[in-house]
């Protein structure tokens, strides 16, 4: 690509902080003041505003545009989870790529509390007292399997009555088409609560696809209900039809990409079958030295065909517990 000097004419402002009285006019400077991730920041800002204006704006069909949100586990160990459950409530996505610890965090915290720790406690010491660390914070034994294991395995009781008598059949046949996404539903029917995402994501009959559910505590419940009913079994095809659903023939698709792994590929794998995503931003700590997933920028998708070369994208990297926040005090303030 050839260097044109004339284009280079945009100077660098300082913050004027007297100026800003709200995360919004802050991101604002950001975009003018440059320095590196706080540039990154504004035009990630702004095209989840345009993301958000698009969808409002067909008023969330998603035949007409489909907006993914693609996140790991950890964040919803942490109140960064008010980010999603405030995407969810005002349905700025209506499809969403997680992980099983999603299902862990959110339906034990709806009932028990985890902690402020620190990343510098004795992990010897803190398994002698059951207590467990996640980063900085701490998840008692109690606030999370003993809880998940006491409020899980009666509610699959009452989706598999329910599904015998929907169905009309008892057995494997019954569970033909059951992927995580109804999965989600049924427990977000049954045991979500308002500061929960599986609550609003039945509320508003939002795909929630857990593409790995068997990995993590909610996969274990799983596993043991499949000793008592052998037939039991989750759908995961079932859940990759919705996908699919979703993706040929929308007419424009976009994305939020939170950490890397099987949540991000699910996004970017299915809109390769439609010439990629239409727009994307993607938050991330990994470097992409090493080949992953997780370090791959948008610009590496565009050769496997996921994203679409005139596509806006940004990558910003960063710590997602502190540029969530920031994005969403802008895009959810009322």
């Amino acid at each position: 690509m050839a260097i044109d000097p004339e284009s280079f004419n945009t100077p660098v402002v300082d913050y004027d902080f007297d100026a800003v009285d709200s995360p919004r006019t802050l991101i604002d400077q950001m975009s003018t003041a440059g320095g590196f991730t706080a540039t990154k920041l504004a035009y990630a800002r702004d095209i989840l505003r345009s993301m958000k204006s698009q969808i409002d704006s067909v008023k969330g069909d998603s035949n007409k545009v489909c907006n993914w949100l693609s996140f790991p586990a950890c964040l919803c160990a942490t109140g960064t989870r008010g980010f999603f459950v405030d995407a969810i409530k005002q349905k700025m996505f209506n499809v969403i790529s997680t992980t099983c610890g999603m299902l862990d965090h959110d339906i034990a915290r709806s009932f028990k509390h985890y902690y402020h720790g620190s990343f510098e406690l004795d992990d010897i010491e803190l398994s002698e007292f059951q207590l467990m660390r996640l980063g900085n914070v701490i998840v008692p034994n109690a606030s999370y399997g003993e809880i998940i294991e006491a409020i899980v395995l009666p509610v699959l009781e009452e989706i598999r009555n329910d599904r015998i008598a929907e169905t009309g059949k008892d057995g494997a046949e019954a569970w033909l088409g059951f992927g995580s996404i109804h999965l989600v539903w049924e427990l977000g029917k049954r045991i979500g609560t308002p500061d929960s995402l599986i609550y609003w994501a039945w509320k508003h009959k939002i795909p929630v696809c857990i593409p790995g559910i068997t990995d993590g505590s909610i996969g274990a419940q799983l596993f043991m209900f499949r000793q008592k009913y052998r037939d039991f079994h989750i759908d995961t095809l079932a859940d990759e039809q919705v996908m699919s659903d979703l993706t040929w023939d929308v007419e424009t698709s976009n994305a939020l990409m939170v950490g890397g792994g099987i949540s991000k590929h699910h996004v970017i794998w299915w809109n390769q079958y439609r010439g990629g995503l239409d727009s994307a931003v993607y938050i991330t700590t990994a470097p992409e030295h090493d080949g992953s997933l997780s370090g791959a920028r948008l610009r590496e998708a565009i050769s496997w065909g996921k994203m679409r070369p005139e596509a806006p994208n940004v990558c910003v990297e960063g710590d997602a517990s502190v540029l969530l926040p920031l994005l969403g005090s802008d895009l959810f303030r009322k």
